[in-house]
């Protein structure tokens, strides 16, 4: 998990993709691009209007970048964020405040991309992914991305208002409550359901405390 500060200045936590499944998405996209580019060189070869060989070499070489750079650049650009591998795997490209992926941000990290995958086999996609807390490949630093993950692992709703509690939480006042505080509770209340009813019941009552002597008017 990391923390995006949103225009608003407003903390927002979302889930970093994990490298091997950036790899996998990866692996689609390069198959699908290879698969372009050797269509493209097929296509090209059974034309003969151009018969000076160095011409056919360049042009060969210009429709495979316009394939390496277009995709990635086409794709995010369309699905805001997603390339065909992204959303095999539920991945999303957005901006470091959390916005959708703009076409200058899609197009650095499309450019970067040939460098990275394709000249140096993805060397220093790795190495940047593993050295940043936020998992960035060279492409994210430079652009100023992000890439998430839109499908965390599925839990149970926490436990519900007790209904005479509901008028008095509407007049609440938080400003003051450490984000420290906020964050345990919502780890408890997303795994309230598995702890034991002992556990529960201690771990609700120091929690609870903790959040009485910041907020008002007091439970």
């Amino acid at each position: 998990m990391s923390d995006v500060v949103i225009g608003e200045a407003v903390v927002v936590e979302v889930r970093v993709a994990q490298l091997p499944t950036r790899g996998l998405a990866l692996l689609i996209d390069g198959v699908l691009q290879g698969l372009a580019i050797y269509g493209l060189g097929w296509v090209w070869s059974q034309l003969d209007f151009v018969t000076e060989q160095a011409v056919a070499v360049a042009i060969s070489i210009l429709l495979s970048a316009l394939v390496l750079v277009g995709y990635p650049v086409i794709c995010e650009t369309l699905t805001r964020g997603r390339s065909l591998g992204k959303l095999v795997f539920g991945l999303r490209v957005v901006s470091d405040d959390g916005g959708p992926e703009r076409f200058r941000q899609a197009l650095f990290r499309g450019l970067a991309g040939v460098v990275e995958f394709w000249l140096l086999l993805g060397a220093p996609a790795l190495i940047s992914s593993l050295i940043s807390a936020q998992g960035k490949r060279l492409g994210d630093l430079f652009s100023g991305t992000i890439v998430i993950s839109e499908r965390g692992p599925r839990q149970a709703p926490p436990p519900e208002m007790p209904p005479q509690l509901a008028a008095w939480a509407t007049t609440l006042e938080l400003s003051r409550l450490p984000e420290g505080i906020a964050a345990t509770a919502r780890q408890y209340l997303s795994r309230w359901h598995q702890l034991a009813p002992i556990v529960r019941h201690e771990m609700g009552m120091r929690i609870a405390t903790e959040f009485a002597s910041y907020v008002s008017p007091p439970p």
